[in-house]
């Protein structure tokens, strides 16, 4: 099938699976200005980031600098008219600081569900659920 003969839902499943792995499993932060609009609006942002384009990218690098191998398992990716789903789980091995909390050297993950919604092929919004607790509880800055 030709880029052409795709509909625009099928696009819209291989932006944001290209977003994913170019911003979080390859650390390109160019990947802000190529996929996400400039009125990107972020409705829940990962570790206090800003809710603007430029919070999905320093999220972005925060984790590759305290976990150099970060990258994302995509389980699904389900699509209807301009929303894409993603379930996924994302993981890497503690080598740098972060959030206060020395390297540890474990391999650490992070399962979550995003949604997000495209126009003219961009993204423009997310909404997502991840498992911070879990997650801090693997850092060790959470209790069990």
């Amino acid at each position: 099938m030709t880029q052409t003969d795709m509909t625009q839902t099928e696009q819209n499943k291989i932006t944001v699976r290209d977003f994913i792995d170019d911003l979080f499993t390859e650390g390109d932060l160019g990947a802000v200005e190529t996929y996400l609009s400039e009125d990107f609006i972020n409705h829940d942002p990962p570790f206090g980031a800003s809710a603007d384009r430029y919070g999905m990218g320093a999220a972005s690098a925060m984790l590759r600098a305290a976990f150099p191998d970060w990258h994302s398992d995509l389980h699904q990716l389900i699509a209807e008219g301009d929303l894409v789903v993603e379930r996924f789980t994302a993981s890497g091995t503690h080598r740098g600081e972060l959030m206060g909390v020395a390297p540890t050297g474990r391999t650490m993950s992070l399962p979550g569900i995003n949604i997000f919604r495209l126009r003219d092929g961009r993204i423009v919004e997310r909404w997502g659920r991840l498992d911070d607790l879990g997650f801090r509880r693997q850092l060790g800055s959470a209790e069990a």
